[in-house]
């Protein structure tokens, strides 16, 4: 939880409704007296207990997905202070305008709950196993996944506890909870066998030596609940609450009936550690899973076309021709996927191997900030099967969504750093680096993608030399490949930060209303663009040090993944609330 809201008074951490109520009662519950206190079953969010006419109330302050705060239905804003702020003002669907906070009284720090004690430690040792990282490396991957991170912790800890057994049936459940200890309240928590695709749960608990046994459904949106009951974001949500209120179930839950060392192993076996570490992704969630995440589904570099089904309505179109969407069936599961087609009617040569020379290099990346290639298509015309990335290019989706914060900037453009590395360390030259070629799969995920300019250097030579000026983005290129058309990683660092400028601009184009020559001279000239209206400092120095016209003098992407790291660290610090 951030330090902002930790350290304001009357903020009470964990504690249950009740709790607040009695807090509240103590401080003579007047008109608009109220406290704030962690949601126990919304992942990174609030309530809100206000007291009024003798009566409390209890609003919840949700997190959004674009890290906006609100009461359901009401005003979005930046942080959980702001909508208290708010509500000092404008009672606006509340029962009464916020008056005077209730602080924690003396010596009373915010309650802590069991899974931020975990938190810490289950995040530093799923990265560690998972992707077998260490050092500053590991440091690196926390710090620029944390939001993914801890939303899959949080969602996947209950593997870890105890009172988990994984998928086993009804009577395997009873057994276990009848053996040794008979004491009312004891319980598990298995998985359903089902046929569909949605996951379910049971809780099963023992009364009066008869095992009770409890559906755990989840809905649409992924809440889970008992029917009828209560809805939690996470299983261990939902037992915080029942272990001290009954809430329909016969009792409450007392004692966690433990796994044996055999039951652990196999209930924490799951699909996810299952998966190739090699090809284990950041987000090891579903929506982010590679379509090689799954070691039986063989990679080709082939695409049957009665496989693929292609969509109405293009996702993107150039020179080359269009992307669509489609569907592409895998051996077990279907995939969502772009399709990029040639429209190559007069049967140019050159274009198509053009476009082959571009699935040529996307087979040979395999990182987490590349858009993966799947295959290629021969069938009506030339088609490369890749990832989708749902949100499209980067610029256009800030153009449309203003009210990004700087620290959701800071973190998608730390990704692209994080793949360009990657490509810095296989040799591999993008040469057409800017926002249009970054695409997102969610608000916090992106990916480089359009690698048709794209070079890999021999291991003699740390650049590629171009026989002549070529239709080039010349807004994005450094000096050297304007005058000697020659292209480096170093090339592709100044077009980074010609990246950052769109993106802290919120995708605003670079040079606007300049052409190409005058943009050169004023290079030549030592002149740089102005650092767009509210860029953090950090970053303006370090894109100007990406506009470096010396390009030995210029920093190699290892630098900048330092420098974001630092900067990153401090910008968690101060706005990240979870």
């Amino acid at each position: 939880m951030a330090d902002k809201v930790q350290v304001l008074p009357y903020f009470f951490g964990n504690i249950t409704r009740e709790e607040a109520e009695e807090y509240l009662r103590q401080g003579g519950a007047g008109d608009g007296l109220y406290l704030l206190r962690q949601s126990r079953s919304f992942l990174g969010g609030f309530a809100l207990s206000v007291a009024y006419g003798r009566q409390l109330y209890h609003y919840t302050i949700e997190r959004e997905m674009n890290d906006t705060y609100a009461i359901a239905g009401g005003k979005s804003h930046r942080n959980p202070i702001d909508v208290i702020d708010y509500h000092s003002q404008e009672s606006d669907g509340l029962v009464c305008l916020l008056k005077r906070p209730f602080n924690r009284p003396r010596g009373t720090e915010p309650k802590v709950g069991p899974f931020e004690d975990l938190k810490e430690q289950l995040i530093r040792q799923y990265v560690k196993q998972t992707w077998n990282l260490q050092g500053s490396a590991l440091e690196q991957a926390i710090i620029s996944q944390r939001p993914q991170l801890e939303k899959l912790i949080a969602t996947t800890a209950h593997e870890k506890m105890p009172w988990f057994h994984g998928k086993i049936d009804r009577e395997d459940s009873e057994q276990r909870l009848l053996r040794s200890s008979h004491v009312n309240g004891k319980f598990l928590i298995r998985q359903r066998e089902n046929n569909g695709r949605n996951v379910s749960y049971a809780l099963c608990l023992l009364h009066n030596n008869h095992v009770m046994h409890y559906r755990i459904d989840k809905d649409k949106a992924g809440k889970l609940s008992i029917p009828d009951g209560k809805k939690f974001d996470t299983l261990w949500q939902l037992v915080e609450h029942y272990t001290y209120k009954p809430d329909g179930l016969l009792r409450v839950l007392t004692e966690t009936c433990p796994r044996t060392s055999h039951n652990s192993e196999v209930s924490t076996v799951t699909s996810r550690t299952k998966r190739s570490r090699e090809n284990a992704m950041p987000m090891d969630t579903r929506e982010f899973e590679s379509p090689y995440a799954d070691p039986e589904e063989l990679r080709s570099t082939t695409v049957n076309r009665s496989d693929l089904t292609l969509e109405d309505g293009e996702l993107g179109s150039g020179n080359f021709g269009t992307v669509l969407r489609g569907v592409y069936q895998m051996k077990k599961i279907q995939k969502v996927v772009a399709v990029k087609i040639l429209k190559n009617d007069d049967n140019n040569v050159a274009v198509k191997e053009e476009m082959l020379r571009e699935a040529d290099v996307m087979q040979q990346l395999d990182n987490p900030y590349i858009v993966r290639m799947i295959g290629i298509c021969e069938a009506e015309n030339l088609m490369l099967v890749m990832e989708l990335a749902e949100l499209g290019p980067l610029h256009k989706f800030l153009q449309k969504n203003k009210h990004i914060s700087m620290k959701n900037i800071t973190e998608l453009v730390h990704q692209v750093s994080m793949g360009m590395k990657y490509l810095e360390e296989h040799n591999f030259v993008h040469r057409d680096l800017a926002a249009r070629n970054v695409l997102l799969v969610t608000q916090h995920y992106a990916k480089i993608s359009d690698f048709g300019l794209s070079k890999a250097l021999t291991e003699e030579e740390n650049y590629y030399k171009a026989k002549g000026h070529g239709k080039w983005p010349l807004k994005w290129y450094a000096p050297e490949c304007m005058n000697y058309f020659k292209f480096s990683s170093k090339s592709d660092v100044w077009s980074f930060g010609v990246l950052m400028w769109e993106a802290y601009s919120y995708g605003q184009k670079p040079y606007k209303g300049m052409k190409g020559n005058e943009v050169i001279q004023m290079i030549e000239s030592g002149e740089r663009m102005s650092a767009p209206a509210d860029c953090p400092p950090e970053m303006c120095d370090l894109m100007r040090k990406c506009w470096t016209y010396k390009l030995d003098e210029r920093p190699g992407f290892s630098v900048h993944m330092h420098n974001y790291t630092v900067f990153l660290i401090r910008s968690l610090t101060t706005f990240l609330i979870i």
